[in-house]
């Protein structure tokens, strides 16, 4: 009998709120579980089911607002979002793609709904996910990446179960694109032809996943739907998923954890009260850089 890796809880994020005027999310982590360090070094998930936007004359959005301390990452299922920061950079995401921005010392960015999609109208689907940096990379040079389908890692499941695209990390020898400072797994799996796949990650890497289309069989026994976050225990073991409907899909995120103090308020995460004061006091002063761009 092969070993299973078992579970720790299942659960729904709370109900779903809006960040600025263009974003109706539902705080996963760390609200489900309550503990910024238990999925470290992913520190928060905000889930963006899909929901559908009227057309706009007014961009919809998040204005600029400061980072500094981690990175942000965000996936897009549906829709198209865009992102300026004032280090220059600029992208556009749909589908498929993810922009992975490192904030580390200090950045200011925004995020709203791309042009044509907001005039337009549509569904919106997607995650958002801050991932912490180790306290030796925290004050960094900020930097972006933009990550579009065609350059994820894909791996092809046998007799057409489905496919599993990564973003970061390794899979069955497969690499995704993205250049992390730390061990980090992250990628999707779409199952179809009631697919079935196993998952095999380290034991000392916190690992989840959150359920996003369709219902899966986890273990062969404990089924999960739509909006259910399966959180695992940190034990030896596979993970075996199966898609009870036609076709699923689910992300999972695994990453090896940063085993320091964590000391969050507003927009940093730092390792002490004083570095959070410090960086109060550094965006105040302007030490961020310009706010308009």
């Amino acid at each position: 009998m092969e070993d299973l890796r078992t579970i720790e809880k299942i659960f729904r994020g709370p109900e779903f709120h809006m960040v600025g005027d263009g974003f109706r999310v539902s705080q996963y982590l760390p609200v489900g579980i309550n503990d910024m360090k238990r999925l470290s070094p992913m520190i928060l998930l905000d889930y963006h089911a899909p929901h559908y936007y009227e057309p706009s004359s007014n961009i919809r959005g998040v204005g600029a607002h400061p980072h500094r301390g981690f990175e942000t990452v965000t996936i897009a299922y549906e829709g198209k979002v865009e992102h300026h920061d004032n280090k220059g950079n600029h992208g556009i995401i749909g589908p498929g793609d993810v922009q992975w921005m490192t904030a580390a010392s200090g950045i200011l960015h925004k995020e709203y709904h791309e042009k044509e999609f907001n005039n337009k109208g549509g569904t919106l689907h997607m995650i958002q996910l801050l991932v912490n940096l180790p306290k030796d990379k925290k004050m960094t040079e900020p930097k972006y990446q933009t990550l579009l389908k065609e350059n994820m890692g894909i791996l092809k499941l046998d007799n057409n179960q489905g496919e599993i695209s990564i973003i970061s990390g390794e899979v069955n020898g497969v690499k995704g694109p993205a250049s992390t400072f730390t061990k980090i797994n992250l990628y999707n799996v779409n199952l179809k032809n009631h697919g079935k796949t196993i998952l095999s990650e380290p034991s000392n890497f916190n690992t989840g996943i959150l359920v996003l289309k369709g219902e899966v069989k986890i273990n062969n026994d404990t089924e999960a739907k739509e909006k259910d976050f399966i959180l695992f225990d940190n034990v030896q073991g596979n993970i075996v998923v199966e898609s009870v409907t036609e076709e699923s899909l689910f992300i999972v995120l695994s990453g090896e954890p940063i085993d320091e103090p964590i000391a969050s308020h507003g927009p940093f995460v730092m390792n002490t009260t004083e570095e959070i004061y410090q960086a109060y006091e550094d965006f105040r002063n302007g030490k961020f850089g310009i706010e308009e761009f």
